[in-house]
C-alpha cells in the first residue's frame, strides 16, 4: 500500500493543488460581486486577498518540498486567520470553501511527506528472516486456532505472505550479482515455505479424519441399511434419528473446516502459486495415506503358531476396515468437493505398489530407494514401518502366510474342488474363497501385487535350484555314473528297453540321495504356480463381472497381436511390433492385472544348455511315482502322510522348470515317458500280468494332466504312447 502512495505521490500532490488555487480563485470571484451568491457583499480587499492566496497555492513547488511544506502551513494558518478577522462564520458556503481548502493544503503537507526512507524502516522493522527457524515453534497455536475456528485460515494467509520476506535476505546478494542460481535458489526457499503451509493447514485434513472415523464407526456398526422393501411399522426402527443426526453432525464439522481452507484465496508463496484446493486435497490424500498404511500394517500380523490360521478372519477383518473408509470417503467426497473415488483408487493403489516394490526389493541386487520410487512422494509421503518378522512390509507378510497354511509338505491340493486339505487330519485347510477376500480386502491392486511378489519368489526358487543342481547334481560322480548307463540302457528312445523294471529301479536307486531337495524346488514352484492361477482366476473373474467392455477389448487385441505376430513369423513381409515398441510390453501389464494370462507359460529366468537334463527330470518323476497311489475321488494323492508328496504342485513345478529351458528337452522328456510306459506294460504283457502297474497309472496320468495344464493338443502325447494305452488307462479308472 505504501510503495502505491510513493509511486503516485506526485500526481496527488498537484490535484490537491489545483483544487485548493481553484477553491480560492473561486472565493475571489464570490467577493468581486460578480457571482451571485446570497447575501454576500462585494468586498474587494478580499477579493484581492483570496487572488493572491491562489496564486501563492499555484507557486508550490513539488521538487522543493522542505520550502513548499512551510510555505503550505503558513497558508493554512492565513485561511484561519482570516476566517476569524472578517467574521466569515455567518456564512455557511463560504465556511465550507475555506474548511475544502485547508483539507487539500493538510493532504499536500501529508503526501509530501510520504518518502523512500519509511519504506526502509518498514522493511526493517518487518524484516522476517530471523524467524525461519522461530515460526515453527508457533505452528501448534496457529493449528489449535484453526481447529476452533476454521476461518482462522484467511488471517494466517497474511501471515504466511508475510513470512515470503524470508526469501528477501537469502536472495539478496544472489540478485545483486544477476547469478542464473537466482531462480533454482528461490524454488527451493519458495517449496520450504510451501512445505510448512501445507504442515500447518495439515490439521484440517487431520480434524476432518478425525470426524469421519467417528462417521465410519457410525456407519458400520450402528446405522441398518435401509432394505428396498420395508413394512410400514418397522420405518420408526430404521429411521434411527440419534445415529444419523450425529453423522449430520460431523459431516456438518468437516464441511466447516473446508469452507475455512478454501477461504484462502490462491496466494503467490515466493515464486509458488499455491491453491488451497490443492492444498486441501493434497492434505487429505496425506492423511488417507498415513491412516490407511496404519491399517494395513497392523490389520495383517500373523501368529504362524495359530491353529487354525488367523487368515481368513484377519483379511474378514481388513475388508470391513477398508470397506468404512471407502464408504465414509464416499460419503463425504460432496461435502468436501472432491473427487473422492479418484483419489482413493489413486491413493491405495500407490500405498500397495510401493509396498510390494519394497518387498521386492529383497530379491534384487541394485535395490530401489524412496527417492528413485515412482510411488513415494515429498508432499504425500508413505509411511514406512519397521518389520515385525522376516517379511519387509505386510503384503509380504501376507504371502508368508498363504505360503505357510498352503505348503505342500503339509497340505493336498484337490485340483478340481480348488481346494487345500491338511494331509494328516483331512479337514480343510483353505479354499478359492480366499483370494476373494484378499479382493475385498486390498482390491485388485492387492491381488495384482500379490502376483508379482511370487514371480520374484519363483525366480528366485528356480534361480536356487538351477545352481544346487548344477553343484550337486552334477558334480556327483556317482550320479553321473548312473545317469551315463541309464543313457546308454534307453538308447535308441523310440525303441523299448529290455529288462526295463530293473533298469529304471536300478538307476533311481544310485541317484536316490539327490531327489530331497529337488522335490521340495520343485513343489514350491509347483505350490506359487497354482497360488498364481487361483490369482488370475479372480482377477478374470472380476474384471469380466465389474468391466466387461475393458476385459472384451483387451481379450480381442490380445489375439489380434498374436495372430499379426504368428502372420509375420510365417511371412516375414508381414508387420510385427519391433523391439524398441513398447506395446507388446505395456499390454502385458494390462492382461496381468486383468488376469488375461496362463502363469504356466511365462519364462521367469534364463538358461544355459545342461547335460543330461531331460534324464534327470525323467528319473526325478519315476522314483516319486511309488509314493503316490490312485484315488477314485482325487486323483493321484500321497500314499503316507509321513513322506509327503502333492501331485498337482509336483506336475506344475516340472512343467515351469521344463518350460525354462528349450522346447527339444521337453521333446526328449515326454520321448522318455512314452518309452518307459511302453517298455514296461511290454514286460508285464510278457511276464502275464493282468493289472497295469501303478507306476505306469501314475505315468500316463502324468501324460494327461501335462496336456490338461498346458493347453496343447492330444497327439503331443498320442506321438509317444499308443492310443490303445490310453484307452486301456481310462478303463482301469
Amino acid at each position: 500500500m505504501f510503495k502505491q502512495m510513493l509511486s503516485e505521490k506526485q500526481a496527488k500532490w498537484e490535484s490537491y493543488k489545483k483544487e485548493g488555487s481553484e477553491r480560492m480563485a473561486e472565493l475571489a470571484d464570490v467577493f468581486s460581486g460578480v457571482k451571485p451568491l446570497t447575501r454576500v457583499e462585494k468586498n474587494e480587499n478580499l477579493q484581492a486577498w483570496f487572488r493572491e492566496i491562489s496564486k501563492q497555492i499555484m507557486s508550490l513547488n513539488y521538487d522543493d518540498s522542505t520550502a513548499a511544506g512551510r510555505k503550505t502551513v503558513q497558508l493554512i494558518q492565513a485561511l484561519e486567520e482570516v476566517q476569524e478577522f472578517h467574521q466569515l462564520e455567518s456564512n455557511l458556503q463560504v465556511c465550507q470553501f475555506l474548511a475544502d481548502s485547508r483539507k487539500f493544503l493538510h493532504q499536500m503537507i501529508r503526501t509530501i511527506n510520504i518518502k523512500e526512507e519509511v519504506l526502509i524502516t518498514m522493511q526493517i522493522v518487518g524484516d522476517l528472516s530471523y524467524a525461519w527457524q522461530l515460526i515453527d515453534s508457533f505452528t501448534s497455536i496457529m493449528q489449535e486456532s484453526i481447529r476452533a475456528t476454521p476461518s482462522m485460515v484467511t488471517k494466517l494467509r497474511a501471515t504466511f505472505l508475510k513470512l515470503v520476506s524470508a526469501l528477501d535476505m537469502p536472495l539478496l546478494r544472489i540478485n545483486q550479482a544477476n547469478s542464473p542460481d537466482l531462480l533454482s535458489v528461490s524454488q527451493y526457499y519458495s517449496g520450504e515455505l510451501v512445505s510448512y503451509v501445507r504442515k500447518v493447514l495439515q490439521i484440517i485434513p487431520e480434524s476432518m479424519f478425525t470426524s469421519l472415523l467417528k462417521i465410519i464407526k457410525l456407519q458400520t456398526h450402528d446405522i441398518v441399511e435401509v432394505p428396498t422393501r420395508l413394512d410400514k411399522d418397522k420405518l420408526r426402527d430404521y429411521a434411527q434419528l440419534g445415529p444419523r443426526y450425529e453423522v449430520a453432525k460431523l459431516t456438518h464439522a468437516i464441511s466447516i473446516f473446508t469452507e475455512g481452507i478454501l477461504m484462502m484465496k490462491t496466494t503467490l508463496v515466493g515464486i509458488i502459486k499455491v491453491d488451497p484446493k490443492q492444498l486441501l486435497e493434497d492434505g487429505i490424500r496425506k492423511e488417507l495415506v498415513k491412516r490407511v498404511a496404519l491399517a494395513l500394517h497392523r490389520g495383517l500380523i500373523f501368529n504362524p503358531k495359530a491353529k487354525p490360521s488367523e487368515l481368513m478372519s484377519k483379511l474378514k477383518d481388513m475388508a470391513a476396515t477398508m470397506g468404512g473408509f471407502h464408504r465414509s470417503f464416499e460419503y463425504i467426497q460432496d461435502y468436501v468437493n472432491i473427487y473422492g473415488l479418484k483419489i482413493w483408487q489413486e491413493e491405495v493403489s500407490r500405498i500397495i505398489n510401493y509396498n510390494v516394490e519394497q518387498e521386492c526389493n529383497n530379491f534384487l541386487r541394485t535395490k530401489i530407494q524412496d527417492w528413485q520410487s515412482i510411488y513415494q512422494s515429498t508432499h504425500i509421503p508413505i509411511p514406512k514401518f519397521a518389520p515385525v518378522d522376516e517379511s519387509v512390509t505386510f503384503i509380504g507378510r501376507l504371502c508368508r502366510e498363504i505360503l505357510r497354511i498352503t505348503d505342500p509338505k503339509v497340505a493336498c491340493y484337490i485340483d478340481q474342488l480348488n481346494t487345500w486339505y491338511d494331509m494328516k487330519t483331512h479337514q480343510e485347510v483353505t479354499n478359492s474363497r480366499l483370494f476373494s477376500e484378499i479382493h475385498a480386502a486390498l482390491g485388485t491392486f492387492g491381488l495384482n501385487g500379490l502376483d508379482r511378489l511370487l514371480c520374484f519368489m519363483i525366480v528366485k526358487e528356480l534361480q536356487n535350484f538351477l545352481s544346487m543342481l548344477q553343484k550337486t547334481v552334477l558334480h556327483d560322480k556317482g550320479v553321473h555314473e548312473a545317469l551315463k548307463s541309464l543313457m546308454k540302457s534307453v538308447s535308441p528312445l523310440k525303441g523299448i528297453v529290455a529288462n526295463s523294471v530293473k533298469v529304471y529301479s536300478t538307476a533311481a536307486a544310485k541317484t536316490q540321495k539327490i531327489w530331497g531337495g529337488y522335490l521340495d524346488a520343485i513343489m514350491k514352484v509347483g505350490q506359487m504356480q497354482i497360488l498364481r492361477r487361483q490369482i488370475a482366476n479372480e482377477l478374470n473373474y472380476s474384471c469380466r463381472f465389474d468391466s466387461k467392455h475393458l476385459a472384451a477389448a483387451l481379450e480381442n487385441l490380445n489375439t489380434a497381436i498374436l495372430a499379426d505376430i504368428e502372420a509375420h513369423y510365417q511371412d516375414p513381409s508381414l508387420p510385427c511390433p519391433k523391439e524398441d515398441n513398447t506395446l507388446l510390453y505395456e499390454i502385458t501389464a494390462y492382461l496381468e492385472a486383468a488376469g488375461i494370462h496362463n502363469p504356466l507359460n511365462k519364462i521367469y529366468i534364463t538358461t544355459k544348455r545342461l547335460p543330461y537334463f531331460p534324464i534327470v527330470n525323467f528319473l526325478f518323476l519315476i522314483s516319486q511315482l511309488p509314493k503316490l497311489q490312485y484315488s477314485k475321488n482325487l486323483g493321484m494323492v500321497c500314499k503316507k502322510p509321513a513322506d509327503p508328496v502333492d501331485w498337482p504342485p509336483l506336475v506344475l513345478g516340472l512343467l515351469t522348470l521344463l518350460k525354462q529351458f528349450h522346447s527339444r528337452y521337453t521333446e526328449q522328456f515326454l520321448v522318455l515317458i512314452g518309452q518307459f510306459i511302453r517298455s514296461t506294460m511290454e514286460q508285464c504283457t510278457s511276464q502275464k500280468v493282468p493289472e497295469m502297474p501303478a507306476d505306469v497309472v501314475g505315468a500316463l496320468f502324468f501324460l494327461e494332466d501335462y496336456v490338461r495344464y498346458t493347453k496343447l493338443p492330444r497327439r503331443v502325447v498320442e506321438a509317444h504312447v499308443p492310443n490303445f494305452i490310453f484307452d486301456e488307462f481310462r478303463t482301469v479308472l
